[in-house]
């Protein structure tokens, strides 16, 4: 039989990143930096509900820069990319709710083993009859191969992940293809203030500390246009503690920050500005919905967006909790947006990395 030239195999960098998680690190605590565990904001109380259902086992091997708990979950089909021990999956599964579905990918069996074990716990703990997780072991830079559907997915996720994977285009270009229209793509990951030089990208621990295979900002934001999402708008950001000496030597004058963008599967430029009301009542944002960095929207006032997040709010999932008027039309009063203290995604970076 001939063989599969085709297929997606292990590079230096995925042998790396397994024997890293899989066998290095036991626990949280091992890690060597904060950049793997930095919070980006404080919990809610229904998301801190449900993570107090979650196993302490799967907890404790948990890695993650930040809170990736998009808005709107109810009934989503959720892909988490890097899944790991399955703390986001089996937290998410009680957010989608039984009509829901999560699934989470990851190239390490040590961690899919432990994710596989605490099936029936969580389903019982959540009081589900059928289980609505399930967990793949593949590429995030193979998700078709693995066999994900295309177009089949509500909500990708990633926690600290993507930064991890040798090919961030292939990444981003696999999560293209399987979010449905309208989907977004909710990830946590480490960015750095430049590119890094091939002596830090070729330290195997800071690559398995989050801190190797850091993207330029700037780079991200060419990728995703490169690939086809809307522009990276910024969410949350935070400064990642760096306590070992001999690695912040290593690191010399670059800068981190863990930040959480939101990308999303919509139309590009064919949709002008608008003002739009927040209709309110999202599960944890009834009164105030802080979508980006950008526009905080209060309920039932009327806020002016630019295009871009008129075409995303239009055509995502959000469409249904807004009302939409055109410009001139008879929506006020009409505020300006609630914004941070510079405009731009670029620029609230600058504010927390370069400051």
């Amino acid at each position: 039989m001939a063989q599969n030239n085709s297929a997606f195999s292990d590079s230096s960098v995925h042998v790396d990143v397994k024997d890293y998680y899989g066998k290095r690190l036991q626990k949280t605590a091992d890690l060597k930096t904060g950049a793997c565990i930095a919070p980006a904001q404080p919990l809610p109380a229904f998301i801190r509900d449900a993570l107090k259902k979650v196993h302490p086992e799967v907890t404790a091997r948990y890695y993650g820069c930040g809170l990736v708990v998009p808005e709107c979950l109810e009934g989503c089909r959720i892909l988490d990319l890097g899944s790991g021990s399955g703390r986001d999956c089996y937290m998410l599964s009680s957010l989608v709710g039984e009509k829901g579905h999560v699934t989470g990918i990851d190239m390490t069996e040590a961690q899919l083993e432990l994710a596989r074990k605490y099936m029936d716990y969580h389903m019982k703990e959540f009081g589900y009859k059928e289980p609505n997780v399930r967990f793949v072991q593949g590429y995030i830079e193979a998700l078709v191969e693995a066999g994900l559907e295309k177009n089949s997915f509500d909500i990708i996720i990633s926690n600290c992940v993507v930064n991890l994977s040798p090919d961030k285009k292939k990444v981003l270009e696999e999560a293209y293809s399987v979010l449905k229209d309208g989907g977004e793509v909710y990830f946590s990951d480490i960015y750095c203030n430049g590119r890094l030089t091939e002596e830090i990208k070729s330290h195997k621990v800071l690559w398995g500390e989050c801190l190797g295979g850091a993207l330029w900002w700037k780079d991200l934001l060419q990728l995703a246009e490169q690939v086809g999402f809307s522009q990276p708008r910024l969410v949350t950001a935070s400064i990642p503690t760096i306590d070992d000496k001999e690695l912040q030597d290593l690191l010399g004058d670059f800068k981190f920050v863990s930040a959480t963008y939101r990308l999303f599967k919509v139309p590009r430029g064919n949709t002008k500005s608008c003002k739009v009301m927040y209709n309110g009542g999202i599960t944890g944002a009834e009164d105030v919905f802080q979508f980006d960095c950008h526009y905080t929207f209060k309920a039932n006032e009327a806020v002016e967006v630019d295009g871009e997040a008129a075409s995303i709010l239009t055509h995502s999932r959000f469409a249904e909790d807004f009302t939409f008027q055109p410009p001139g039309g008879s929506c006020e009063p009409c505020n300006k947006p609630k914004v941070s203290v510079l405009l731009h995604t670029s620029d609230c970076y600058d504010c927390v990395v370069l400051s």
